[in-house]
């Protein structure tokens, strides 16, 4: 029995931007463009009649911005969409505000075919798209300045090293050859920092990190797992 495809639904208020966007995931088997929206309002409104699994969002749109329609969408609770950002820059302030929000990760509009297609394949599968250099620089101008400790308590000393890992970018698979552990352990432990946080998903258990300083933004860590 053939899978059913993505669902994916482009919002962006440039057309030329949407055109394009459509023409590399449309060539894409297992992938189908369902909707357009020119800005969050209409974002709400198109992922509300059409059900997409995965909108691809520009942040800064006329009327109603991409940060405020993540908001609304990943307010309505299972079923939402996993939302993807689109960004012109990876130090823009409103990617940060739109990972808090909710969004599952960000793309930048630089990206090639093959990082467009690979982005919104892993955020429909339940992983998040982060770049840990970029979620760094970001964070070290948005800390809250809140203490480690706070957030670490919640943890057992393994979890909190995994947190530290998932940070850094490290899928499941990664996380569990560095513990030397099988996959399913992996996830378990993933899913109790979740849980233990109160976390959505990875993206946000992520910037909950760098907010609190488990992760400290110039600590000498890889900017991509290895």
């Amino acid at each position: 029995m053939t899978a059913a495809p993505l669902r994916v639904v482009l919002v962006d208020d440039e057309r030329l931007v949407r055109t394009a966007l459509r023409a590399i995931l449309a060539s894409e088997p297992g992938i189908e463009v369902v909707g357009e929206a020119t800005d969050g309002d209409e974002a709400i409104g198109a992922v509300r009649a059409l059900r997409p699994d995965v909108v691809l969002m520009d942040v800064r749109m006329p009327r109603v911005d991409g940060i405020r329609a993540t908001e609304r969408l990943t307010d309505t609770g299972e079923g939402s969409p996993r939302i993807l950002v689109l960004t012109t820059f990876e130090n823009d302030a409103y990617v940060y505000d739109a990972l808090r929000a909710g969004a599952h990760g960000f793309l930048l509009k630089r990206a090639t075919a093959e990082e467009l297609v690979m982005g919104v394949r892993m955020v429909a599968t339940g992983d998040s798209l982060l770049f840990p250099a970029a979620v760094r620089t970001l964070a070290a101008h948005h800390a809250r300045g809140r203490r480690a400790e706070a957030l670490t308590a919640r943890l057992t000393d393994r979890e909190a090293a995994v947190l530290r890992l998932m940070a850094r970018g490290l899928t499941n698979g990664q996380i569990a050859e560095h513990f030397t552990v099988g996959p399913a352990t992996a996830k378990t432990h993933v899913a109790a920092v979740l849980a233990k946080l109160g976390a959505r998903d990875r993206t946000q258990a992520v910037i909950l990190a760098y907010e609190h300083g488990v992760v400290t933004p110039h600590e000498g860590l890889s900017d991509e797992p290895g």
